[in-house]
């Protein structure tokens, strides 16, 4: 059995100041590439994690701690003992604010429940497995992609300012979900620095940074409600691209973005300069992206003037399903 999903955007969590009695919130875009694809089949042996050839990776042991992980969960979960040898046949880094631990850990679960025959949701798999704890994004474009946009945590299930990792509690719920337009393109754009912030540094930065000033949340929940959203909705992507460059200089993306290194706000500026309407960087970077309704050859070229030789650089879409199994 197979299964195919795919990295997200993270534009922002929205509040981290509780005020109100949530935390948390998200927005993010579910994106066509780049694809995780993993296969899964029932061994006598002890589990076996394989990767193909031209799947180039670095920290092969995260990914298979994390696979490991998500097992042992769903196992216990189903009450079973059978074993289980996967292949990655199609990933992208990890730590790179693309959102690939959720959606490993959720394909993981999704596949061992399936070769059980056992019908579990998104939402449930996520509870299982503990991953949505703090940001909903990654487990509801799993499920139904589009652009996401998802409510947070009650305080009274959850009282402290922690990010997805190190928050066990169930996933946020889902507030509303878009197509994202077909006519827009997605440029994503890696710098060769060092990954963005994980474990305990990203523990430390929520802890030490938050609560967020209540005037940024406020804003940022009028440009949400009142721009981005019906800027979806009408295909329009110059409101769009004011409403999330504004987004991503406030709250708690702006203290997110101040960490990196200098190259990432560079980037962001140049892009700005060469007229792209929307620009950001996805959580914790150092992944930035650009979105444009009008992609040219002239414009990626312009792009890769901006960049260094390693930079990656890749053209994709919105994507507006969940993941498929087969």
């Amino acid at each position: 059995m197979e299964i195919e999903t795919s990295a997200r955007l993270h534009l922002s969590l929205i509040d981290l100041n509780g005020l109100e009695g949530r935390l948390d919130g998200g927005i993010g875009i579910t994106l066509e590439k780049p694809s995780l694809k993993m296969e899964c089949t029932q061994t006598d042996d002890d589990t076996v994690i394989g990767f193909d050839d031209d799947v180039s990776i670095v920290n092969k042991e995260v990914y298979e701690s994390k696979i490991l992980d998500a097992e042992d969960k769903i196992k216990k979960y189903l009450n079973i003992d059978t074993n289980y040898s996967f292949r990655i046949h199609e990933s992208y880094p990890i730590h790179h604010g693309l959102g690939l631990g959720t959606q490993l850990s959720l394909s993981v679960a999704k596949l061992i429940s399936s070769l059980n025959d056992i019908e579990l949701n998104a939402y449930e798999l996520a509870k299982i497995i503990q991953r949505g704890g703090t940001s909903g994004i990654g487990v509801h474009s799993f499920d139904k992609g589009g652009l996401i946009i998802d409510g947070g945590h009650k305080k009274s299930v959850k009282n402290d300012f922690l990010p997805s990792s190190a928050s066990k509690v169930s996933p946020p719920p889902l507030l509303a979900r878009y197509d994202f337009p077909e006519d827009w393109d997605i440029i994503l754009i890696t710098p060769n620095i060092s990954q963005g912030a994980s474990g305990n540094e990203e523990i430390d930065i929520f802890q030490t940074y938050s609560p967020i000033n209540i005037n940024d949340v406020e804003r940022i929940c009028y440009l949400t409600l009142m721009k981005l959203m019906p800027a979806v909705i009408e295909e329009d992507i110059e409101s769009f691209g004011d409403s999330v460059n504004k987004i991503q200089s406030m709250g708690f993306k702006k203290i997110e973005r101040d960490l990196q290194d200098s190259k990432v706000n560079t980037l962001l500026e140049n892009m700005k300069s060469i007229d792209i309407p929307c620009v950001g960087m996805s959580s914790f970077g150092p992944t930035c992206f650009g979105i444009t309704d009008s992609l040219s050859k002239d414009l990626i070229n312009q792009i890769t003037d901006l960049t260094d030789s390693d930079t990656h650089i890749q053209i994709t879409k919105g994507k507006n399903h969940g993941a498929i199994i087969k």
